[in-house]
């Protein structure tokens, strides 16, 4: 096929095809799995698949639009800075992959792939989108990530039928109206620009179970967030400027991971307690003094993080999180500890370092799922007996202190193999 030969042409100038060698045919899922290299897919002798993918190439021939039976183009890694028009002529194009090259446009042609599922252009110089992208109905997948595009354009409202649209770490300062009426969408990224606002609006998107808005200068987020009651994947909020939260987050009853931090936020509203389904919650880098006595309602979770805050002291309740595994409380203002943390019983790791704590629970000692606990940089002169029944205990840092005295089953418990420093 003439198309392919002169493809072949050009790898051999680029040093990805050594001479007499022919482009590689593979499998599909090869052809997909592959990271770099060359290689076409063919079903009776068409082409349906072509990779070019890390292949030092500028630019690609205008004959390429010759494989119109081509249903899937990946040309990522490779020095292009424009797309043919050609590419319109692919009409039976489903995936097309161009990540990674420093594409600054997207050719008018694309519009007319009227069987486009997939766009990603991750990682190019892209300004802005075509206007004929509006016309990809059966667009679902759209990722155009670190580029340079500094608005959204209206049209691309149009493409109702997007599931997962990427736009993070561009320089984005608003989203448009039209955006709120991608309905369809299930992961939706916007982190990485510089929003200083999101619209009420955005609750009409209740099939998202996946939001990224961290990294911008959002100093609040609408109440509307708690419609979006299918979220249950992630929910990034973090590095914004955000004081509060909204009590409608407690809606978010299906959530299992969301991260706040690198806010301002002094207090968490008393509904945190009600997203049932939560495993991990990260709060570091806040502000926060003191948490809400719901906390302990989080029945499900592994993992808190709340190093770096000024938390003062800590609600009873904490000591119903029986499936805690890790608790990082490092760097706050804590003079004590409640005793009920002896009901955190799954819990393995526990970070209390540089802290104001004079003395400990006996409790600590049913913690006996503990594998490291760090006590570094605290006011303690004494330690409770019961740590040194801790059965699987393997780190117990005890720098920066000020012992009275080395209790003698510290060096039973070196013996029995746990690393104590002091």
């Amino acid at each position: 096929m003439p198309i392919l030969d002169e493809l072949e042409a050009l790898l051999r100038r680029s040093g990805h095809l050594s001479e007499g060698a022919s482009l590689p045919t593979v499998s599909i899922d090869r052809l997909e799995s592959e990271a770099d290299g060359a290689s076409v897919h063919l079903e009776e002798g068409v082409p349906r698949g072509l990779a070019l993918r890390g292949c030092g190439l500028t630019a690609l021939p205008e004959s390429l639009g010759a494989l119109e039976g081509l249903q899937q183009l990946d040309v990522t890694g490779n020095s292009l800075t424009q797309l043919p028009e050609s590419v319109g002529r692919l009409r039976r194009l489903k995936r097309l992959m161009a990540d990674e090259n420093p594409l600054t446009q997207l050719p008018e042609s694309l519009g007319e792939l009227g069987e486009l599922e997939l766009l990603f252009a991750d990682g190019n110089r892209l300004t802005t989108f075509p206007e004929s992208l509006a016309r990809l109905t059966r667009l679902e997948r759209l990722h155009a990530r670190r580029n340079r595009l500094a608005a959204i354009p209206e049209h691309l409202g149009q493409l109702t039928g997007l599931k997962d649209l990427r736009l993070g770490k561009n320089l984005l300062t608003e989203v448009p109206e039209s955006l709120w009426r991608l309905t369809d969408l299930e992961t939706l990224d916007l982190s990485e620009n510089q929003l200083v606002s999101v619209s009420p609006k955005l609750g009409a998107l209740t099939k998202l179970r996946m939001l990224d808005l961290g990294h911008n200068a959002l100093t609040a987020v609408p109440e509307t967030l708690g419609q979006l009651t299918g979220l249950s994947d992630y929910l990034y909020l973090s590095d914004n400027a955000l004081t509060a939260l909204p009590a409608s987050i407690g809606k978010l009853r299906a959530l299992r991971y969301f991260n706040a931090t690198d806010n301002a936020l002094r207090t968490l509203p008393e509904a945190l307690g009600e997203l049932a389904s939560l495993i991990e919650l990260r709060l570091y880098n806040n502000r926060l003094e003191v948490l809400p006595a719901s906390l302990g309602e989080l029945a499900n979770l592994l993992e808190l993080h709340l190093k770096n805050n000024a938390l003062v002291s800590l609600p009873e309740s904490l000591g119903r999180l029986v499936r805690l595994r890790k608790l990082s409380l490092e760097n706050n203002r804590l003079a004590s500890l409640p005793s009920s943390m002896g009901g955190l019983t799954g819990l393995v790791e526990l970070d209390l370092r540089n802290n104001q704590l004079g003395v400990l629970p006996e409790s600590l000692g049913e913690l006996r799922s503990l594998v490291s606990l760090d006590l570094r940089g605290n006011r303690l002169r004494a330690l409770p007996a019961s740590l040194g029944a801790l059965p699987r205990l393997e780190k117990l840092d005890l720098r920066w202190n000020k012992l009275s005295a080395l209790p003698a089953w510290l060096q039973r418990l070196e013996q029995r193999g746990c690393t104590v420093y002091l």
